[in-house]
């Protein structure tokens, strides 16, 4: 009976972490979405505005800088905020608030 309760556990626990990170992918590709669309009326705008004045690069430029981040990380390419990175931070938290109850009890 236990064997079939900590697999299930088991299988529960893959199911929240995979429908997470399609809620993660998800997110992304809405960013992305987002970014090309208000990007394009930005061009348009200040073509049609001030074509002596190009400022769309700017929101293109720094928008974009997070667009690329925010793949990396919904896609494990930046190791620094990956998978890794959470379970130590979050075990680092763990036996911090661990240590601050032993601490005062």
């Amino acid at each position: 009976m236990g064997v079939i309760m900590e697999r299930d556990y088991i299988e529960e626990e893959k199911y929240l972490q995979a429908k997470k990170k399609v809620e993660n992918i998800k997110g992304f590709y809405g960013n992305l979405t987002s970014y090309i669309l208000v990007n394009i009326l930005l061009v348009f705008i200040n073509l049609y505005t001030s074509p002596h004045h190009l400022w769309f690069y700017w929101p293109l430029l720094w928008w974009g800088i997070g667009v690329v981040i925010h793949g990396m990380k919904v896609f494990n390419i930046l190791p620094c905020f990956g998978k890794e990175w959470e379970e130590r931070k979050i075990r680092e938290l763990m036996e911090k608030e661990r240590d601050n109850k032993e601490k005062w009890q």
